[in-house]
């Protein structure tokens, strides 16, 4: 900067304000006006205890926030009226009534077809939307029963006396072993080659073909207070649950018994099944509502060996 200042002395510095050289060199000296700073009163920098003030009105704002958190404490009352989702067992009220109603048996109901038992025996098929049953051939007995079902199944009965144009049949109501007669003309028959065994004390299930067994295998039958109806029924019925994995396993086949305890459960009319299971452990064992619990790979089985209209007998 020393050698810059020497050099002035031919050319005057450049003026930093407007890039412009001065013209004369004695104005530099003027503008030692120092003492003008001295007039520049600093001390009116005394109104800083001005700003001082607004500080003192910042604490009143934080006063409101404090009754903010009052307005949530009614939401918190708003959640009370939930219990009134209570009244679910409203819809629980299990249809019973769709369910045909209960046919007086014949003499003696429903007896067993053996032993001996035959090769084959016959199954009718509905092929009319509504079977009109009857008490003799020519006697009717006031009652129909719809095809399909009110399960949506298809009608089906196992044939206990043929007599031409009439056929005694087993039908699928109340009580346990109900028989009616229908007219040939209202169904359709076949042949079933098998029947069907429970024991109960000995939870074990067999399928015969005739005298000879096919099929054994051990089974979980109804508790002591929900037992397995004795008697003499007929598959009416097969169905694959949504779940494979869930209580009633891979198949349902459900056959013409009704329990003695129930009227109605699960949203139908207490009629009991052979079904899969999701517990094996507890197979051999009486374990269940009434209906009869086999292995998964034992109720496959049975669905291919026994079509609806095989006879089924539960014995003690």
């Amino acid at each position: 900067m020393a050698v810059r200042s020497q050099a002035a002395a031919v050319k005057p510095e450049r003026s930093r304000l407007n890039g412009s050289w001065p013209q004369s060199k004695p104005k530099p000296p003027p503008a030692k006006p120092k003492p003008k700073p001295k007039l520049a009163p600093k001390p009116k920098l005394a109104p800083k205890p001005q700003p001082t003030q607004p500080p003192q009105t910042q604490p009143p704002q934080t006063q409101p926030q404090q009754t903010q958190p009052q307005q949530t404490q009614p939401q918190q009352t708003q959640p009370q009226p939930r219990p009134t989702v209570a009244p679910q067992p409203k819809p629980q009220a299990q249809p019973a009534s769709p369910g045909p109603a209960a046919i007086a048996p014949t003499a003696g109901g429903a007896g067993p077809l053996g032993p001996p038992w035959p090769d084959h025996l016959t199954a009718a098929d509905a092929i009319v939307p509504s079977v009109a049953l009857y008490q003799a051939p020519g006697q009717p007995a006031g009652k129909t029963l719809s095809n399909p079902t009110w399960e949506g199944l298809h009608l089906v009965f196992l044939v206990r006396q043929d007599q031409g144009e009439w056929l005694q049949v087993q039908v699928p109501t109340r009580p346990n072993g109900a028989t009616a007669w229908v007219k040939r003309s209202d169904v359709s028959t076949r042949s079933v080659p098998n029947h069907i065994v429970i024991e109960r004390s000995a939870r074990r299930i067999t399928v015969y073909h005739g005298g000879q067994p096919i099929l054994q295998d051990i089974a979980a039958v109804g508790k002591a207070g929900t037992p397995t109806p004795i008697g003499n029924f007929y598959v009416d019925g097969t169905a694959k649950p949504y779940n494979p994995n869930g209580p009633y396993g891979v198949y349902q086949v459900s056959f013409t018994g009704f329990s003695d305890v129930y009227t109605s459960f699960g949203g139908g009319v207490g009629e009991v099944a052979m079904h899969g299971t999701n517990q094996p452990g507890l197979l051999g064992t009486p374990a269940s509502h009434g209906c009869v619990r086999l292995s998964n790979e034992t109720v496959t089985r049975v669905v291919n060996l026994a079509p609806t209209g095989t006879p089924v007998q539960v014995v003690p």
